[in-house]
């Protein structure tokens, strides 16, 4: 068994990103270097630090549970911290050696209760229970059928981000295979049916040819005529495509991945942040950018529009900026959080702005 220090480090990328810390996964991609491995990151699938860890949580406990005679038995769960302690290690083995002597001796030992067990297991399901029953009602009361309730399954890897389309029923997805889906649920899927999709590849050129990026497809957003879908990659492209998966244009400008994206409320632009710092705005027709601003001193996490030119960005600089379609400085600088912004929303009513901050 071998395995390099990249792999390592690709397993924690991975981790990071599945977990939603996807700045400090940039920030760890960029300093071991990720891009530069040729690990095929589609092929790794989800969750794979985490599996490889309870293998390892699972060996240490039956080196436990095996006695010198190699019969096996019943240990207390380790928690992973104890796992990687030798001295706790130690204590089990005896402790399990010393019950195993007395059980021997016809001494009779009580059964230890421990976490995980079957009334853990079962208050579990009932907790789900009631989360599901309390939830049901939400979004105002509406009745979703149950012919309609489906689990979509095509992505190879991990998926960041989903939004409905506003004028029909039309689901679109990205995802860490370096592809977003859009998935037709007009019609419910039959039993073992699987649903319509259109697959949006993200290429890149590479000697003349399209060949795929590699990378996150991390966000995504439908204009308000739900003809259109932007959608922002970890290739630091952001991409127009049509509602039947066709690539419309390629917008390239920003200098590293793309954090975020939305559409004006016209439709007519499109505006983006990136981890270069500056946030575009894009024309939707032409695909040119129209303007880039350069007013954040770290990379920018997340944009929203006031109007059809007015917008706010955030940023791990802990600033908001609120700039305009044609001006050189921004009209308002907001400071006062201690730790990056991650995300902003403007009030509906645009008349009062207060950012949604998770630090």
């Amino acid at each position: 068994m071998s395995f390099s220090s990249d792999e390592v480090n690709f397993l924690v990328f991975r981790y990071l990103q599945e977990s939603g810390y996807l700045h400090s996964a940039y920030l760890f991609g960029v300093e071991s270097h990720i891009s530069s491995t040729n690990i095929n990151g589609s092929m790794v699938p989800p969750a794979a630090l985490l599996q490889i860890i309870q293998k390892g949580l699972q060996y240490t406990e039956a080196e436990i549970s095996i006695g010198d005679g190699g019969s096996e038995r019943v240990v207390e769960s380790l928690s992973l911290i104890d796992s990687v302690m030798p001295e706790v290690v130690d204590m089990r083995k005896k402790q399990v050696a010393e019950a195993e002597r007395n059980r021997r001796g016809g001494g009779r030992m009580k059964p230890e209760a421990h976490n995980g067990g079957e009334d853990d297991h079962s208050n579990h399901h009932q907790a789900v229970a009631m989360d599901a029953e309390s939830s049901g009602g939400g979004g105002g009361g509406g009745y979703f059928p149950a012919n309609r309730v489906t689990v979509l399954r095509g992505h190879e890897s991990e998926v960041f981000i989903c939004a409905w389309n506003p004028k029909t029923d039309l689901l679109a997805s990205g995802s860490g295979d370096s592809t977003a889906r859009i998935w037709d649920a007009t019609d419910p899927a039959s039993a073992g049916e699987a649903k319509k999709q259109l697959v949006l590849k993200h290429c890149i050129s590479k000697g003349g040819l399209d060949v795929p990026s590699n990378k996150d497809v991390t966000s995504l957003d439908w204009n308000c005529d739900g003809n259109r879908l932007a959608t922002g990659s970890y290739d630091g492209f952001a991409r127009l495509w049509s509602t039947d998966g066709n690539l419309l244009c390629t917008l390239g400008q920003h200098k590293g991945p793309i954090f975020a994206l939305k559409w004006n409320k016209a439709g007519t632009c499109v505006l983006s942040a990136g981890v270069d710092k500056t946030t575009i705005i894009w024309d939707a027709i032409s695909g040119q950018a129209q303007q880039q601003f350069g007013f954040h001193t770290a990379p920018a996490l997340d944009v929203d529009w006031k109007d059809d030119e007015t917008f706010a960005s955030c940023s791990t600089d802990q600033s908001i900026q609120v700039c305009r379609l044609g001006s050189d400085c921004p009209i308002k600088t907001f400071r006062g959080h201690s730790n990056e912004v991650n995300a902003i929303k403007w009030d509906p009513a645009a008349s009062c702005w207060p950012p949604a901050l998770t630090t």
